[in-house]
């Protein structure tokens, strides 16, 4: 007997971004894995994206187009809706690795709870950046936060039924505290071992760049205690500083 195919509900979050929202939808579409429950949350756009989206909507099994109060606010409006067996936000401006992305994560082991694979980094026009800096763990659990997001919210597909709500206190950084909620109740694991997405890399305000670490550094405090984190926190500080450091030498 055939083994029966899982449904993953996509989320796409978008907000003005004419630009970027059709190669987006395209990449969701264009899958050849069937089992796709596509969503699409839009915080009622005024340039264009909404109908950009609507060129599609036959092909969108639900869509919401109305004000929010902000990225994660729009995550959980689209999350509440969906229906699937698994759960992936592809948001507006980042996109599958390939076409047959989704089928090639659910054939690699049947009924995991968490599958994730890499994620590779691409600026405006679509030209690779190369791997992320934080390249995928061999193996991943809720600890594997401690230096930093390990794994991209692209490039993760979470069982539903472990997901919760992002917490509405953290405005810039409640992905890496959702996923570590969900891996904490997992039981299996999967790394697929290949790229499974495209993520664009945009610019971020210092301020904003600073009220993220802020919020980083409370999350991790929570799960690791404060100690380990401020020791954590100063080996990434570490190895941040190499890493510019060994492509600066690599460029000059």
């Amino acid at each position: 007997m055939k083994a029966v195919q899982p449904i993953l509900s996509v989320i796409t979050v978008v907000y003005n971004n004419a630009a970027d929202i059709e190669r987006t939808m395209l990449s969701v579409l264009n899958q050849t894995y069937k089992g796709i429950e596509y969503i699409v949350v839009d915080g009622a756009s005024t340039d264009g994206t909404l109908q950009i989206i609507e060129k599609y909507k036959d092909r969108v099994a639900k869509l919401i187009s109305e004000k929010d109060k902000g990225i994660y606010d729009a995550m959980n409006k689209g999350l509440a809706i969906a229906t699937g067996d698994y759960v992936l936000f592809m948001n507006s401006a980042d996109e599958f690795y390939s076409a047959d992305t989704v089928a090639n994560v659910f054939a690699t082991a049947p009924d995991a709870d968490i599958y994730y694979g890499e994620t590779e980094m691409i600026d405006a026009q679509g030209n690779s950046l190369g791997l992320r800096r934080h390249a995928a763990p061999t193996t991943f659990s809720w600890k594997s936060f401690k230096y930093g997001m390990s794994v991209s919210h692209q490039a993760i597909y979470i069982k539903r039924s472990l997901t919760e709500p992002y917490d509405s206190q953290y405005q810039l950084s409640a992905d890496i505290d959702w996923i570590i909620k969900a891996a904490k109740k997992a039981r299996i694991i999967v790394n697929v071992n290949r790229y499974v997405a495209k993520y664009q890399v945009g610019g971020m305000s210092k301020l904003k760049h600073r009220q993220s670490l802020a919020e980083r550094f409370d999350i991790m405090r929570r799960y690791y205690g404060l100690v380990p984190t401020v020791i954590n926190h100063a080996l990434i500080a570490f190895n941040l500083a190499w890493y510019w450091l060994k492509n600066k030498r690599t460029n000059d």
